[in-house]
C-alpha cells in the first residue's frame, strides 16, 4: 500500500514539474489564432433583410427574423415585435401573427395576450446574418432522412 502511494505521489510530481504539456505548433481554431492569443474582431456582415422566411430545420424551431431590429424596444413595458405581430395588428402589417403557444401559459391555459414567458422574442428568435459556415455541414434535413 504504502509502495503504491509513493508510485502515485512521484507520478503526481512528475506531471507537475514538467509543466504544461505544449504541442509543437500552435493549434488554430475557429477563431483564426491559438486560444492563449486574442484576435481583432472580425467585421460584421450583412444582415439578412428580406422579409422571406427561411426553412425550418426541425419541428417546433422558432423562426429566424428575416428583417433589421436594430434600435427595437423590448423591455418589460414594450415590444415594438408586437406592433406588427399581434392578433390586432396583423390585418395592417400582413405580417404573420406569433403562435398560438405564445399565449399560452404554463399550464397549457390559452391567454387573452401574450404570456410573460413568451414576451421577451430574441431569447428564441434571431436575426440573420450572411456568413460563410465556419465547418463544412454535412446535416440532414429531417424530410431527406425518412425519404433515404
Amino acid at each position: 500500500m504504502k509502495q503504491m502511494t509513493l508510485i502515485a505521489f512521484v507520478g503526481a510530481l512528475f506531471v507537475f514539474a514538467s509543466g504544461p504539456v505544449m504541442a509543437a505548433d500552435p493549434i488554430a481554431t475557429l477563431r483564426g489564432a491559438a486560444l492563449d492569443i486574442q484576435p481583432k474582431a472580425p467585421m460584421m456582415t450583412r444582415q439578412v433583410n428580406t422579409d422571406i422566411r427561411e426553412v425550418r430545420i426541425y419541428p417546433e424551431q422558432p423562426p429566424t427574423i428575416p428583417h433589421k431590429i436594430r434600435g427595437y424596444q423590448i423591455d418589460l413595458k414594450t415590444n415594438k415585435c408586437l406592433s406588427c405581430h399581434s392578433r390586432t395588428a396583423i390585418g395592417v402589417s400582413q405580417a404573420p401573427m406569433v403562435s398560438i403557444t405564445h399565449f399560452m401559459d404554463r399550464d397549457a391555459q390559452v391567454l387573452a395576450a401574450v404570456t410573460p414567458r413568451r414576451y421577451f422574442c430574441t431569447q428564441c428568435h434571431v436575426p440573420q446574418h450572411v456568413n460563410k459556415p465556419l465547418v463544412e455541414n454535412q446535416f440532414i434535413d429531417a424530410d431527406a432522412l425518412l425519404k433515404k
